[in-house]
């Protein structure tokens, strides 16, 4: 194949979770810049409409928004079904929506760890189940967990204080490589992307606060840009990644490698 059809999405239907601002919304920018229609997915419906009409716009590619809770079933079937009913397929699956609860370890409080771990680790389960059955009967799909280098390695409290983000995050990639394992015969590919640290919405307070801390163990020394997703995205989206099965990608600045 030539490398234009390697990556080659056009056509495609891509469910993007927390799809409406942030990292989620970067993505979704560019599967839908690569040609891909795009269902934009979060809580916020309002901010849903105004992200999936800006893509449709910017992009010329057919776009929906979607109200999701992930943490809650119900509303999972329903987004599905709401994809399935508009597009009559999902081709690919990114799953971004997250949240993140900090406190010290030795105080957190059982409510916030069960709401990261509802939302992180059973709302991309969930997705990835509902999705994965139409994928299953397509035979063929590619699914994209967010997770990151949170999850692969502990930080100090000055660092970051978020125990079960990381413990979530971790879970993610070992969630990513297991489905991997159990449906690589339907020719669905599940893999990560392991991001480092974006100014986000999710993000502002601790960059705000501990900003000279967070860098200094990067080797190129600063955050990623808004755009610096796109790539990965696409590439894990594409055929360009069609032997590539269970691994997670960091875009990290080389963090994890120190």
């Amino acid at each position: 194949m030539h490398v234009a059809e390697l990556f080659n999405i056009r056509g495609k239907v891509a469910l993007v979770t927390g799809g409406s601002m942030g990292l989620g919304e970067q993505m979704a920018r560019a599967l839908a810049e690569a040609g891909a229609n795009v269902a934009v997915s979060a809580r916020n419906l309002e901010r849903c409409e105004a992200t999936a009409g800006a893509i449709q716009k910017e992009c010329d590619v057919k776009t929906m928004a979607v109200q999701c809770n992930v943490a809650e079933e119900n509303q999972v079937r329903k987004m599905v079904e709401d994809v399935m009913s508009r597009f009559g397929r999902i081709d690919i699956l990114v799953n971004n929506a997250g949240t993140t609860w900090g406190a010290p370890a030795l105080d957190y409080p059982a409510r916030g760890w069960d709401k990261v771990m509802d939302v992180n680790v059973k709302g991309t389960f969930l997705c990835c189940q509902y999705a994965g059955r139409e994928m299953v009967r397509q035979g063929n799909g590619k699914i994209i967990n967010i997770a990151s280098v949170a999850g692969l390695m502990g930080s100090a409290p000055e660092k970051m204080d978020a125990v079960a983000y990381t413990t979530s995050k971790g879970a993610v990639i070992m969630l990513t490589r297991d489905l991997a394992a159990k449906w690589a015969r339907h020719n669905i590919n599940v893999n990560a992307i392991a991001p480092g640290w974006f100014p986000t919405d999710m993000t502002a307070w601790t960059i705000e606060t501990r900003g000279d801390i967070l860098t200094r163990d990067v080797p190129m020394k600063r955050y990623g840009k808004d755009y610096e997703l796109k790539g990965a995205a696409l590439f894990l989206a594409s055929e360009a990644s069609s032997y590539v099965t269970g691994h997670t990608l960091f875009v990290d600045g080389g963090e994890v490698i120190v």
